[in-house]
């Protein structure tokens, strides 16, 4: 009966420490794959004053903590002041709040005034896996 009983502590000891050492080999041997880096935009200083029907560049850079080959990002914006148009480079005016894939992360946007008051607008630049980042824009209006 000993006998059974110190093969049981033996077996059950054997169990034990299998299970420890399996547990911590997994976590510490799992190969982690990131695909979701954060970014930053940085941005060209802007004009504080636009007049109506004048145009202004805006120079975005997208910088990346880290490379991820399938990353795309995006550009959605919002006006909320004054009337204006934003467009990419020499194609069609954006529509706000429409999401637009950026083809690159270093651009230029191109601010066209439509208002003789204060424009103030925001752009949002979002990647594929959900981060995000506001810029706000406030523009006095010049005659």
């Amino acid at each position: 009966m000993i006998a059974l009983f110190n093969k049981f502590k033996m077996g059950l000891l054997a169990v034990l420490i299998s299970s420890i050492t399996l547990v911590s080999c997994s976590k510490d041997d799992e190969l982690e794959i990131q695909n979701d880096f954060p970014f930053e935009v940085k941005m060209m200083p802007v004009p504080k004053d636009i007049a109506n029907g004048n145009t202004v560049e805006i120079r975005l850079t997208i910088q990346r903590v880290g490379n991820y080959s399938n990353t795309q990002y995006y550009l959605r914006y919002f006006q909320f002041d004054g009337q204006g148009t934003l467009r990419y480079y020499d194609e069609s005016p954006y529509l706000p709040n429409d999401l637009y894939a950026l083809p690159t992360e270093q651009f230029r946007l191109y601010y066209t005034s439509n208002s003789t008051v204060s424009q103030s607008f925001e752009v949002w630049i979002s990647d594929s896996f959900g981060n995000e980042k506001q810029l706000s824009f406030n523009f006095n209006s010049s005659d």
